[in-house]
């Protein structure tokens, strides 16, 4: 079992003293409305389009889809759905999860192509299949057979960026050391009555192998909700956090009594431990319980790690704690 947080030594340090210092973070009494907690600062008009949707009469699995769809149709947001930095083959792959914390049950989608948003088919696999995940051309087919329209992913400007990395005679590779930078939306949320959801899209690593699938689609890593106790996310090298299932792993330390943000740091120390080397790895999560409580860590300052809180009608952008 993983040693517990000493919480007078963690508020000792930098880091623990500006966590605890944000009223936005820590929530003083249970929320009786909704709170949403997406990542990085695309994460902040995710939150205002959930926001519209759950206060309209939507579901909170309506809200984060919704949510997720603002940065899954933004081409600016290069790491997420139209507009996303294609495998080393120049086909744009997406994956996407939902996890509904009532039901205790998901919907993924893996190296799906030619369709803008990756999250509505999870839900669609959610909602109207016995399964949890589809990949590949099965997953397109499932696109299409419930409604969406295929469509080019490939913007000039994410074609133009793929064009550059293939013409490079030093260009990195995949089949060597993973290195480079990307990012996903990954949210977490609660209805203020004890119900929680999670979610998560991303194009993945750019110039990736084809077929390669990250943390973001799988179940217990990108995402994890349950009514009984939160739900938590993840974004960075999900080559590395898939081999942690870290929302699984901090939801689980939150059912054992763990707030949140001590959650959130013990999944960080113990990648950290396991193998120093991950120390220098971009690696990012964010957790919230069923009371409206939220946590959010990064492995190093050297990564920043932005997130962004609706709670009580306002959003903020925010930084993590950073561990290491």
């Amino acid at each position: 079992m993983m040693r517990r947080i000493d919480r007078r030594a963690f508020v000792k340090t930098v880091a623990g003293a500006t966590a605890l210092a944000s009223a936005h973070v820590r929530a003083t009494s249970a929320d009786t409305r909704p709170v949403f907690l997406p990542t990085w600062p695309h994460g902040k008009l995710a939150n205002e389009r959930a926001a519209d949707v759950i206060l309209s009469g939507g579901s909170l699995l309506d809200a984060v889809e919704k949510g997720i769809n603002v940065p899954e149709n933004d081409p600016a947001v290069m790491s997420v759905g139209y507009g996303g930095l294609p495998n080393a083959e120049g086909v744009v792959e997406l994956d996407a999860a939902i996890m509904d914390g009532t039901r205790h049950r998901a919907g993924a989608v893996c190296s799906l192509h030619n369709i803008r948003n990756a999250i509505s088919v999870a839900r669609q696999v959610l909602e109207r299949t016995k399964h949890t995940t589809l990949a590949g051309e099965g997953a397109f087919r499932f696109a299409l057979q419930t409604g969406f329209e295929p469509e080019q992913l490939l913007t000039a400007e994410s074609l133009k960026r793929w064009q550059e990395w293939k013409a490079n005679p030093k260009q990195e590779s995949y089949w060597l050391k993973p290195e480079g930078g990307h990012d996903t939306i990954g949210m977490v949320a609660t209805d203020g009555k004890g119900h929680v959801v999670s979610g998560c899209s991303t194009s993945g690593l750019e110039w990736k192998i084809p077929g390669r699938v990250g943390d973001s689609p799988l179940v217990g890593c990108g995402v994890y909700a349950d009514d009984n106790v939160g739900a938590a996310s993840a974004t960075g090298n999900g080559d590395v956090m898939t081999n942690y299932c870290t929302s699984a792993f901090i939801v689980h330390n939150m059912a054992r009594g763990a707030a949140p943000q001590d959650a959130c740091v013990e999944l960080i120390e113990h990648i950290a431990k396991t193998d120093p080397k991950n120390k220098e790895e971009l690696i990012c999560v964010i957790a919230m319980d069923t009371s409206g409580r939220v946590g959010a860590a990064t492995m190093n300052k050297r990564n920043k790690f932005q997130f962004a809180l609706w709670r009580n009608g306002e959003s903020h952008l925010l930084n993590s704690v950073a561990v290491h």
